[in-house]
């Protein structure tokens, strides 16, 4: 049968990856003409002057233009978008800066350091879910900082109208350590096995699904550890399974760029853009930044289903069903699968925050979990609830 989808088939895995296919993706060079309303390139990626641009962002029509060309960058081209001077006036930077330096005090006090994805816990500060605490902290800031028609602008390229924005502020101080090369959310979240198991294709439609961008809420000069970079590395499709190959980091490490930002610089880049936070060498640099994590409409269901009620009529028949034999484990799975809540997010990350892995455990890994440890009804209810109430916003 003739394929007219031009998407991958079948499965990827760490050990068939093809590390000279890597190295071919990446001997690319972005060109002048591809990228005709960038000010500037450096190290491959454009580079975009928002006061020479946004008159043109903000007419109906003629964005789409400009909106044509990210979305190439980040899907064909290196896969990274900077946008300079983004906010005009950093004024409501430095009040955002303000609340979130006061946000990380109170927690810190209340909590300790928050566990994190890609870092050793107390590595950082981290602030989950900043943008909802910014909102009800301060919600004249938040208005002034998310009336940004650069950031709807690029989110809209790559996204579509309609899109989710969440937002993660990140503070390194001076001393603290890089991360290592990887992808980002979706497919990026998960561990290997569970990468393996998503078909070809899905490795191909996730990045499509998210964008990641960074608000620099200061001056990051190379020193500071602005996000180390591989451009065109989003190109090469089994990368969600190769990233975490000791070959392919060593590639990342030998030719990953940096781009110095000013405070008020946004950078967007597609999340399957192999990276990783830069080692703050600085001697007196706190760098925060704004993770912005931005959604697609189109990732949700359209029902909405009572879960955790269900889980709960289920599981007595289920523990049935287990002592008698009457499913074996693969007929187990499967009703499981169309039952539980199988995929950790969305959560409260302050909460239900990744320790010891790199998502929270699941409504369908606690079902498996109760019936393989004998879990009495009662005890199985507590644990939804205790979930439930660990992912309330």
């Amino acid at each position: 049968m003739k394929d007219h989808t031009n998407l991958p088939s079948g499965y990827y895995a760490a050990d068939a990856c093809d590390l000279s296919a890597f190295l071919d993706a990446l001997d690319r060079e972005t060109r002048g003409e591809d990228v005709a309303f960038a000010a500037d390139i450096q190290n491959n990626v454009p580079l975009y002057d928002a006061s020479r641009i946004r008159p043109q962002v903000e007419d109906p029509a003629r964005r789409r233009d400009l909106m044509r060309e990210w979305a190439w960058v980040l899907m064909s081209g290196p896969g990274v978008v900077a946008l300079k001077g983004a906010y005009a006036d950093t004024s409501v930077l430095d009040e955002a800066t303000v609340v979130y330096e006061r946000i990380i005090a109170e927690e810190k006090a209340a909590k300790g350091s928050g566990g994190d994805h890609f870092a050793a816990a107390g590595a950082n500060d981290r602030v989950w879910n900043a943008q909802q605490k910014l909102c009800e902290q301060a919600p004249d800031v938040y208005l002034r900082y998310f009336a940004n028609t650069m950031i709807d602008a690029v989110s809209e390229a790559w996204l579509g109208p309609n899109y989710q924005m969440t937002a993660q502020v990140n503070l390194v101080h001076p001393g603290g350590g890089a991360q290592q090369a990887h992808r980002d959310y979706h497919l990026g979240f998960q561990t290997e096995e569970i990468s393996a198991s998503y078909p070809a294709h899905v490795h191909a439609l996730s990045p499509v699904l998210t964008l990641q961008g960074a608000i620099a809420h200061c001056d990051m000069p190379i020193e500071s550890g602005p996000t180390k970079l591989l451009p065109f590395s989003q190109t090469y499709l089994p990368g969600y399974a190769a990233w975490r190959r000791n070959d392919f980091r060593d590639v990342f490490e030998e030719r990953y760029i940096q781009l110095p930002l000013s405070k008020g610089d946004v950078v967007f880049f597609n999340p399957a853009l192999f990276h990783a936070a830069g080692a703050n060498t600085s001697k007196d640099i706190g760098r925060m930044a704004n993770l912005l994590q931005v959604s697609s409409a189109f990732g949700r269901a359209m029902e909405t289903l009572d879960r955790r009620g269900m889980c709960k009529t289920l599981y007595p028949f289920a523990v049935r069903a287990q002592q008698t034999g009457t499913l074996n484990n693969a007929e187990m799975s499967a009703a499981l699968a169309a039952t539980a809540e199988g995929y950790s997010f969305p959560t409260n990350l302050d909460r239900d925050p990744p320790i010891g892995g790199l998502a929270p455990e699941t409504q369908k890994a606690l079902f498996l979990r109760a019936l393989s440890e004998n879990m009495s009804e009662s005890e199985f209810s507590d644990h939804l609830d205790e979930m439930g109430a660990r992912q309330l916003a």
